[in-house]
């Protein structure tokens, strides 16, 4: 089957699709044949970034990851209405940029609640019932920073450690019964929280803020990119969707990053 078909017939979850990646990981798995149900939040700009494409196989959906009986729910009913899952792929998150004497406990229980307790939620229900079924593919899009420290990121790199690390832990236990659970690990990227974060430190100025990332901060202890330029959303979708192929069928527990070396795979 040609890589532009590969996924034809397969149905996808994927969370944190109303932009950036998620919105990219969506279009990549659509154009590659499968059936994609997009959830976030609020879906709107998905669903008419979709309208008219891809012969009506992308449906929205909106959702609260951090509600462990929303997505219990919405997948059930999926599996009922549009059949079984092949593939569910984490990617909703969101990032308190403080250091840790400023970091509140709000924003330390938000940032857990979507960035680890809805990568469990999610992958809980969509494994229980792929494990039954003898296959599956589940991809958790975490963070580069979870592999090495940053500054004032203290809560949204741990709690992509913690995803990571759960989803390895989940592709152990179900490994034997066909189910297959990777992470791919992104560095910065062109989405709107990249852009937030540059008007945070330097506002008004975003070219300043590509060049901070491009050339490194030894202030924040933070490498450059060695391959010279900040990751579109769409590579980090590519490798989403090479890992729920075929084409990855004997790779499972695996981390990987997509970050142009910037950690140095630290």
């Amino acid at each position: 089957m040609s890589a532009d078909q590969e996924l034809a017939g397969r149905l996808a979850l994927v969370t944190g699709a109303g932009r950036g990646i998620g919105e990219a990981v969506v279009h990549a798995l659509a154009e590659r044949g499968a059936r994609v149900l997009a959830t976030d939040l609020a879906t709107r700009r998905i669903a008419a970034a979709v309208a008219g494409r891809y012969d009506g196989r992308v449906t929205t959906r909106d959702l609260d990851v951090t509600d462990a009986g929303a997505v219990e729910a919405l997948v059930e009913n999926t599996e009922q209405t549009l059949g079984p899952l092949d593939m569910a792929v984490n990617v909703a998150g969101i990032l308190r940029s403080f250091s840790v004497a400023e970091l509140t406990d709000e924003d330390w229980a938000a940032t857990f609640a979507v960035n680890t307790d809805g990568v469990f939620h999610v992958s809980r229900s969509a494994s229980r019932r792929m494990a039954e079924r003898g296959r599956g593919s589940i991809v958790t899009v975490a963070s580069n920073a979870a592999g090495i420290p940053r500054t004032n990121m203290a809560a949204y790199a741990s709690s992509k450690a913690a995803a990571v690390m759960f989803t390895k832990c989940l592709g152990l236990e179900v490994a034997s019964r066909g189910v297959r659970c990777n992470t791919v690990c992104p560095g910065s990227t062109l989405t709107d929280m990249q852009r937030g974060m540059w008007a945070a430190g330097s506002p008004g100025d975003e070219e300043a803020g590509a060049r901070s990332v491009l050339e490194g901060e030894a202030g924040s202890y933070r490498t450059g990119i060695p391959l010279g330029r900040i990751a579109d959303p769409s590579d980090v979708a590519d490798a989403v969707a090479f890992l729920v192929s075929d084409r990855a069928r004997h790779i499972t527990m695996h981390d990987l990053y997509v970050d142009g070396g910037a950690t140095l795979r630290a």
